[in-house]
């Protein structure tokens, strides 16, 4: 088994995360740093992350975590920031699927299924997320066309969206918005772009997963129909 493989089924993170991990030093194999993502691990080499001696999980976890505000989207941060581990208490190490920032809250998936992770966020399979903004004023005719084509976004990227629904209450515009890729900040740059306010950001849906009434700050595993739905992906 590859290392990058052996490190994901450890349920540290995916294997894409894995490759950057390595590269940076993260990652001992029977005591001497080891650089190559595509090391074959043996069966009784001592592999060791932070120094920490992990083996894979021959059981696959995947949850809902309704993350609430303030909380980083990593497994392991060094300024020791509050992150969305600290809300799990779950007997398998769980890393996140994808990212929502520290001001974006709702639906997050964990698991520590590599190749489910892999899935769900590399570009190419275009996975759709939905988001619910709440702005200043809704969005007109010609910039629903312009998001849903592409719209500069800096740092030399476009930025690209369906407007699903807009409803005005109270003077502000409550939008639902569909993304397949997922750039960094990419909601909050294009709404930047498009000089409206944006006052809060939850995402609503993850591929065919959908958030439900779990509290905030809560999680569940997920269900052996939402299981099903995400191995038809």
């Amino acid at each position: 088994m590859r290392l990058n493989k052996f490190i994901a089924k450890s349920g540290e993170c995916s294997r894409r995360q894995a490759d950057k991990y390595v590269q940076e030093g993260s990652v001992t194999v029977n005591g001497s740093l080891e650089l190559n993502p595509a090391y074959q691990v043996l069966r009784n080499d001592d592999i060791r992350f932070d120094g920490r001696r992990i083996t894979p999980s021959n059981k696959t976890v995947t949850i809902l975590l309704n993350k609430p505000l303030g909380y980083i989207t990593t497994s392991h941060d060094p300024f020791k920031r509050k992150t969305v581990i600290d809300l799990i208490n779950h007997k398998e190490r769980l890393f996140p699927i994808g990212r929502l920032d520290k001001d974006t809250t709702g639906l997050l998936l964990l698991t520590n299924d590599g190749n489910l992770a892999n899935l769900l966020t590399h570009p190419k399979n275009k996975i759709p997320r939905i988001y619910e903004l709440e702005i200043d004023k809704p969005f007109q005719s010609w910039e629903k066309k312009k998001i849903s084509k592409k719209i500069y976004i800096g740092q030399k990227q476009w930025g690209k969206a369906e407007i699903l629904e807009q409803k005005k209450n109270k003077g502000r515009t409550t939008v639902l918005m569909r993304l397949y890729q997922g750039k960094k900040r990419e909601i909050r740059r294009i709404v930047y772009r498009m000089k409206k306010t944006l006052f809060s950001l939850k995402r609503t849906q993850f591929g065919p997963i959908h958030l439900d009434n779990t509290p905030i700050g809560g999680f569940r595993d997920l269900s052996d129909a939402e299981i099903k739905l995400l191995s038809r992906l």
